[in-house]
């Protein structure tokens, strides 16, 4: 009877340790099989990786209902439940994953800069180690093809547009003073410096439908989400003084900096073509404030302030006289944004920005000031249904109020300005077919109430990847924008102006080398004409061009540099143009060579930036035609010295055009012909031949290395 009982007893313990066998093969799309694969049951200890000929096997005491795994790397993982006791082996297939490393990037009309962005064309210390480009966004931007330098402004001009075509956004949220203050043929600098931003994204069109008001391009400056360490900067300069200072706590940060520029040195030792009364003047600062949440959520406070005048005598080719123009500035820009996820994989960012400007301008006896106050309201949804699938939308709602008083010298005070509301929405979806095919699809919708005008504009963008380093891209887009400020602040009786872009992109990216060839068209409409008596919306235009972009800091040790080419065909009959040719701020042709080489030796990095400009056009009533001057070529040489004193005391030297080239950028001529009936006119030159500067930088941190080159 014993005997009987634990044969029993053994029978009821093998049972229950009773063993499945589990086995299958794992390939990837093409039926190539995957060696390595891990294979498991979930919350079990059993499982395998596959042979080299993709094969796996393992044995299992689990029972009833149980879930098979499979990951390999570069592939989107496979779940399957199934019946343990009737597993039958089978060939399980991954698909390649649409979230590695090489999956194709859309990159028609976009060039991104920073570490987050996947094909970065520029680096941030590009921002400010180009020679020439004295620290300024702006200037270092313009060595990239599709920009024009338009020397007596300053600002960007994209690919035929003028400079109030581009927006400029600060963690999405825009800036509507982007400039600082500046005179007629006077060129200005973009108001932020590069300290406070980790990454760029500039736009020379088919943006997304994300962004609108802009006619041509869209900068996106992105602020640093965390700061590396606490240090203070230190900057001692010919042009003023500076100071920075960085405090991290458990969750939050806090980033400042201060600078005091004043031109009054430069302007004594370097002879000026311009009669300055007062040298510019400016007191500015930025401060970023950031806070993490436990849930992931990132709450950032960016604040900007920038206080400046100046005083001069221009000359006026219709006056006998020079004219006092006299300029005080005040500018503040403020924005907060909100960025968390929440529910089923769902992100939010929440936003707003408001800017003041005001300016108290002096012309003579006459006085003008004007005020705008800017707000922007942001709301924004992003959830990825898959790899394949991500949606985006939301809503901004704009708020701009402007007023301007003219005060005629004995005489009237007129007033004139706007109040004007732009509410907008937009959905736009990232849909990747494939890890070679991905596409942008989405459309954009906005009504202006003082305008009274609504829109509709689609977008589109398709990327191919043809190989496994090149891409081709095309992008789409419908865009508006209301007519400028000088425009509407008389009248609401416009329409808004329109563009159509057409784009397509080849991107070569390996290791260092990135090169870019990009065709484009754009075809403008309801542009703003005007008699001395009438406006209208009966403007058009066009533009197309090619543009070309090398970059490589490979086959050479220590250097780095790009080269640029543009060539633009582009014609309008707007303002109060005759007939349809090219504005007076084209270039036809426009090149750049900027290159960057460390000298181990000498612990200095030296840089070279070379632009040239073909002849823009001008208009000379003392000829037939309208429009049919030329004026000679542009061409800029500027060098730049970086000498490293001790690891964190840095000598920085720049000098432009250092050939010293007499460039025109366009001629100014009389309203009426002199005695001999002529037009008498007079030469737009920059204001001085070259710019002389030398800095002392200093980094005092905990590493004892960090140092501020990555901000000269």
């Amino acid at each position: 009877m014993k005997s009987i009982l634990t044969f029993f007893m053994l029978l009821l313990v093998s049972a229950g340790f009773a063993q499945t066998k589990i086995s299958g093969k794992v390939t990837d799309p093409k039926g190539n099989p995957l060696n390595g694969a891990n294979v498991f049951l979930d919350g079990t200890y059993d499982g395998a990786t596959t042979d080299t000929e993709g094969n796996f096997s393992f044995t299992t005491t689990e029972t009833g209902t149980a879930t098979l795994k499979i990951t390999y790397l570069a592939f989107m993982a496979v779940s399957e439940t199934f019946e343990v006791n009737a597993y039958v082996p089978k060939t399980f297939s991954l698909k390649e994953s649409l979230n590695s490393l090489d999956t194709v990037v859309i990159n028609a009309g976009t060039f991104e800069a920073g570490d987050k962005a996947r094909v970065s064309v520029l680096k941030p210390l590009d921002i400010v180690t180009t020679a020439g480009s004295a620290g300024d966004i702006v200037a270092a931007l313009q060595t990239l093809p599709g920009t024009q330098t338009v020397g007596e402004s300053g600002r960007l001009f994209v690919r035929g547009g003028e400079s109030d075509e581009t927006q400029t956004f600060v963690d999405g949220l825009r800036v509507p003073q982007p400039y600082g203050a500046s005179a007629n043929n006077i060129p200005t600098r973009g108001r932020f410096s590069p300290f406070l931003f980790s990454g760029i994204s500039f736009s020379t069109g088919g943006y997304s439908a994300e962004y609108g008001e802009a006619l041509s391009s869209v900068l996106l400056l992105n602020t640093t989400d965390d700061p590396e360490q606490e240090k203070t900067d230190v900057s001692l300069m010919t042009v003023g003084l500076g100071v920075g200072n960085t405090q991290m706590w458990k969750k939050s940060s806090l980033s400042v900096n201060v600078a005091f520029i004043d031109l009054t040195a430069y302007q004594a030792a370097v002879p000026q073509a311009v009669d300055w009364n007062k040298p510019y003047q400016s007191l500015s600062g930025e401060a970023v404030y950031r806070y993490h949440f436990e849930n992931n959520g990132l709450l950032k406070v960016y604040g900007a302030f920038d206080a400046s005048n100046f005083s001069l005598n221009q000359v006026d080719i219709n006056q006998p006289e020079k004219v006092r123009f006299n300029l005080q500035n005040n500018n503040f820009y403020f924005n907060t944004m909100y960025k968390g996820y929440f529910g089923d994989n769902w992100q939010l960012v929440a936003g707003l920005s408001h800017g003041l400007g005001k300016n108290d301008i002096g012309i003579d006896e006459d006085d003008v000031d004007n005020t705008e106050n800017a707000t922007h309201m942001k709301l924004k949804l992003k959830k990825s249904f898959s790899d394949n699938v991500k949606l985006n939308f939301g809503a901004d709602y704009f708020i701009t109020t402007f007023d301007e008083h003219f005060q005629q010298f004995g005489g009237a005070r007129y007033t004139s300005g706007y109040d004007a509301n732009i509410a907008a929405g937009y959905v736009e979806a990232d849909v990747f077919f494939s890890k070679k095919l991905a596409g942008k699809f989405g459309f954009r919708a906005s009504d202006n109430n003082y305008l009274d005008q609504s829109a509709f504009m689609p977008r589109a963008s398709l990327a191919y990847k043809v190989s496994k380093f090149g891409t081709v891209s095309f992008a789409y887009g419908d865009f508006v924008q209301a007519p400028k400020q000088d425009y509407i602040k008389y009248s609401n009786q416009f329409q808004n102006e329109k563009t159509q872009h057409y784009i397509l992109n080849y991107q070569y990216a390996r290791n260092g080398q990135t090169f870019r060839a990009e065709g484009y068209y754009k075809k403008y409409d309801d542009l703003v004409k005007f008699t001395p008596t009438t406006y209208s919306n009966d403007g058009f235009g066009y533009a197309k061009g090619i543009d070309l972009f090398w970059r490589d800091n490979k086959n050479i040790k220590n250097l780095e540099y790009w080269f640029s080419y543009s060539y633009i065909d582009t014609q309008r009959d707007y303002r109060d143009f005759a007939y349809e040719v090219t504005p007076r701020f084209v270039s036809k042709h426009t090149a750049s060579l900027v290159t960057k080489y460390w000298i181990q030796s000498l612990k200095s990095q030296v840089g070279f930036t070379n632009s040239f400009n073909s002849g823009r056009p001008y208009n000379n009533p003392n000829e037939t035609g309208f429009m049919q001057g030329r004026t000679k070529s542009y061409n800029n040489l500027s060098l730049s010295w970086a000498y490293l004193l001790s690891q964190q005391k840095i000598l920085y030297f720049s000098i432009s055009n250092v050939l010293g080239t007499n460039n025109v950028f366009g001629y100014e001529y009389a309203n009426a012909p002199d005695a001999n009936g002529v037009y008498q006119s007079r030469a737009v030159t920059p204001t001085a031949d070259r710019f002389f500067f030398v800095g002392f930088f200093w980094t005092i941190s905990k590493d004892k290395k960090s140092n501020q080159l990555d901000n000269l």
